[in-house]
């Protein structure tokens, strides 16, 4: 076979490490030895001996996402093989976990990762349970952790005395050391006018990185998520 679609640019190459690698910008890669763990459904192809099982949260792993809507549903992917993942087209990156680090993160922007590390769902500090579902995952360990964004994320640095503010449907996830408070950036007068649409945002200070993507969770896919 000739064409474009053919070309080294679209063509899988062998794999040289185990584990995780970014095989295009829309696409990560794990070679398993073992075990790892995926968002539900976001294999795309898979080669080897694989096996794929439902992950259960327990019960106090199912209320927590029935009250927060934070929960990750996951899988198990166990054996020898090769599988890619994917979700909606979106751009994959790869964050690395090491011992002592901290990396809290959206669940909606969780691909997969090692299962070397952990995860455990937090409340947003100082938003509540009023804050309308500021609640993340926290990773810990040592591994590697495979993140989607729609679009090409931004990466702020924080700093001592000069805090970053950022929508709450943008906020892709950030490092230790960094505390959060939500911050209102209207007067009641101007919101009861109507407002500018961007009332409440999430406050970050101290020192660390935030991410956050280049667009708003619409209506819709926050739903899906």
């Amino acid at each position: 076979m000739k064409g474009d679609l053919f070309s080294s640019q679209h063509m899988v190459q062998p794999a040289t490490a185990a584990g995780m690698s970014v095989e295009n910008a829309k696409c990560i890669r794990y070679t398993v030895d073992g075990e790892m763990l995926a968002r539900q459904g976001a294999m795309v192809a898979h080669r080897g001996s694989l096996r794929f099982e439902r992950k259960g949260q327990g019960v106090g792993g199912m209320l927590k996402r029935a009250v927060t809507g934070e929960g990750l549903p996951l899988m198990t992917v166990s054996g020898q093989g090769e599988a890619w993942f994917a979700h909606e087209a979106q751009n994959c990156f790869i964050v690395e976990v090491d011992p002592g680090d901290e990396f809290t993160v959206n669940g909606r922007n969780v691909l997969c990762f090692d299962s070397s590390l952990s995860y455990r769902i937090a409340t947003v500090k100082g938003a509540g349970i009023t804050g309308g579902g500021l609640f993340n995952s926290v990773f810990t360990g040592h591994g590697r952790l495979g993140l989607v964004c729609d679009g090409n994320p931004l990466v702020i640095p924080v700093s001592p005395g000069w805090p970053v503010f950022v929508d709450t449907d943008a906020i892709v996830g950030w490092t230790a050391g960094l505390a959060t408070s939500l911050h209102r950036s209207q007067s009641m007068g101007s919101m009861l006018r109507g407002g500018s649409g961007e009332a409440v945002q999430l406050k970050l200070e101290g020192e660390g990185y935030v991410v956050v993507r280049p667009s708003e969770a619409t209506p819709q896919k926050a739903q899906q998520h």
